[in-house]
């Protein structure tokens, strides 16, 4: 039996990471002839039906990473101008859910985002203004900066890369998979020193 929640990770052909697909849209893509390589463990083998010509079964085999040709309609993600879509989850992530004041781990509940500059003072709803913060330490700063509610940043936020964000995107990511994320991080990246190994998982189970 398959692990369906498993997802493919999308390239373009230079290996630059897309996205995160599922393997019904990794099947369509093979089969129409839109993908130039794959590389990486098997994660499905999806069967089809059987040809009135060759009376054979078809059959498609879905590896972890699958380079697709043309240009993904977000391809402007390498411009110096961009920045990924801010959510909770991805934030969190970002931040190892530890509270970037009190420095103490939490649960996603117990967690919120936290406007280092308020937005009541001028602070904008953006990558590189936000921490996560426990809700303790939030209701504490309320309508402060952080040196105002006597209080410490222990990281600095940063907007990640398109690459990074698809690492933050996911729960669950395969070790050939994460080879081309980190190929992709800038050297510098703060979450090289985060990332937790136990995210990577090693193997992909069964058939469908």
């Amino acid at each position: 039996m398959q692990d369906l929640h498993l997802k493919v990770l999308r390239t373009d052909v230079a290996g630059m990471p897309l996205e995160w697909i599922n393997y019904q849209q990794a099947a369509k893509l093979h089969a129409l002839d839109q993908v130039v390589y794959d590389v990486g463990q098997t994660v499905y083998r999806i069967h089809g039906g059987i040809s009135a010509v060759s009376g054979q079964r078809s059959r498609i085999t879905v590896r972890a990473v699958i380079a697709t040709c043309g240009v993904h309609p977000g391809h402007g993600h390498n411009h110096p101008a961009y920045s990924p879509p801010l959510c909770n989850t991805s934030l969190f992530k970002r931040d190892q859910n530890l509270c970037l004041y009190c420095g103490d781990q939490f649960r996603d509940i117990e967690l919120s985002r936290d406007h280092v500059t308020p937005i009541s003072r001028g602070g904008q709803d953006i990558w590189s203004n936000v921490v996560t913060a426990c809700k303790r330490c939030n209701n504490h700063k309320a309508d402060r900066s952080p040196e105002q509610a006597g209080l410490e940043l222990i990281a600095i936020p940063f907007i990640p890369t398109h690459a990074e964000y698809i690492f933050l995107q996911s729960k669950q990511i395969l070790a050939d998979q994460m080879d081309f994320l980190l190929a992709h991080f800038p050297r510098n990246s703060p979450l090289l020193e985060r990332i937790d190994k136990s995210l990577i998982e090693h193997e992909a189970t069964g058939e469908h």
